[in-house]
């Protein structure tokens, strides 16, 4: 299959992901000349590629040739330097997503960009390493909760997915809220967890087996709307193994967890449509369109969209809450 770049280029273009030829340009009138390549009717900026530690080939790394003015000091390199930095361009600008069927991979942004409705333990104490957290203790190392979104490319994940695991599907982005809430602070809404069936192995049974009861929130807001639409309504209490739970298998190996570490719970979704916690699951995987309003409707999320989760619990006239978990999607700037 002909190597393929994430940017359009038109068919007709001079300047495909199989060209890359080398130049000089101004982000402005008044700025130093850079050094980039074309590709389609853009231009890499190679200065910004370096400053990313991104050249991480033996002959190139830590270079200063692509903060020059001019070609000059890349060029008197040689051959092996120059095909070293043709191999890196072409793998930064290529990426791999799964489309349906058995058609093969193609190379672009992901088209399936998803939310996926979490909250997530922030470690206290920790573990050495080699010596297993009691679920009985695990609360002990639990400093506090914050919501988060795990995001997801849902396209990318369905090809890594087997046989060796979500990765590059995942390993883009994480948002969290602000503000860690203790649980003595969610102590007075703690319920219990739901029953399990089989019946837990002995270091993950619990004396006493809880959630809490935090409600949560997704909106989306499209790019150009006045207020955001809610399109999911969930609650921690759904999670089926406990965050303590979570905790003490994450360290039955002898895994050892630090002070500030962070451990996601997962995808919290309830039993009812309108309560699934990411669009892979409200839509359907985008064979069911969800409807935003009357003019909107959504697959998955597009550029422009916010993605704004919120999640509080309801006490005798007060509430904890956790702020907002908020996040907005950009075009691809290639």
């Amino acid at each position: 299959m002909a190597l393929k770049s994430f940017v359009e280029v038109s068919p007709d273009s001079h300047f495909p992901i199989q060209n890359l030829p080398y130049g000089a340009f101004k982000l402005d009138s008044a700025s130093e000349p850079r050094i980039g390549v074309a590709i389609g009717q853009y231009v890499l900026d190679l200065f910004e590629v370096a400053s990313a530690d991104l050249f991480d080939g033996p002959l190139l790394e830590g270079s200063a040739v692509f903060y020059q003015p001019n070609l000059n000091m890349f060029m008197a390199l040689g051959r092996p330097a120059w095909k070293e930095a043709r191999a890196t361009i072409q793998r930064l600008l290529s990426g791999q997503a799964h489309p349906a069927g058995d058609s093969p991979p193609y190379f672009g942004p992901t088209k399936k960009l998803d939310f996926e409705l979490e909250m997530a333990a922030v470690v206290g104490p920790g573990n050495e390493l080699g010596k297993p957290i009691d679920v009985n203790d695990a609360a002990d190392h639990i400093f506090g909760l914050v919501l988060m979104n795990d995001w997801s490319a849902r396209d990318i994940q369905a090809w890594e997915y087997i046989p060796l695991g979500p990765f590059l599907g995942k390993n883009f982005g994480t948002t969290v809220s602000p503000w860690i809430v203790t649980l003595d602070a969610l102590e007075p809404f703690a319920c219990e967890a739901p029953k399990q069936d089989p019946q837990p192995l002995p270091y993950l049974s619990e004396k006493i087996s809880q959630n809490y009861d935090i409600s949560l929130e997704v909106q989306i807001k499209p790019s150009g709307q006045d207020a955001p639409l809610t399109v999911s309504r969930s609650n921690f209490n759904h999670l089926y193994w406990t965050i303590t739970q979570q905790l003490a298998h994450h360290t039955i190996n002898g895994c050892n967890l630090r002070p500030g570490d962070l451990l996601g719970t997962g995808t919290i979704s309830g039993p009812e449509p309108e309560s699934y916690g990411c669009l892979l699951e409200l839509t359907w995987n985008g064979q069911r369109p969800l409807s935003l309003d009357a003019n909107t409707t959504r697959k998955f999320l597009e550029d422009g969209d916010e993605v704004i989760f919120s999640g509080s619990s309801k006490g005798d006239g007060y509430t904890i809450g956790f702020g907002t978990c908020t996040g907005k999607i950009v075009p691809s700037p290639l």
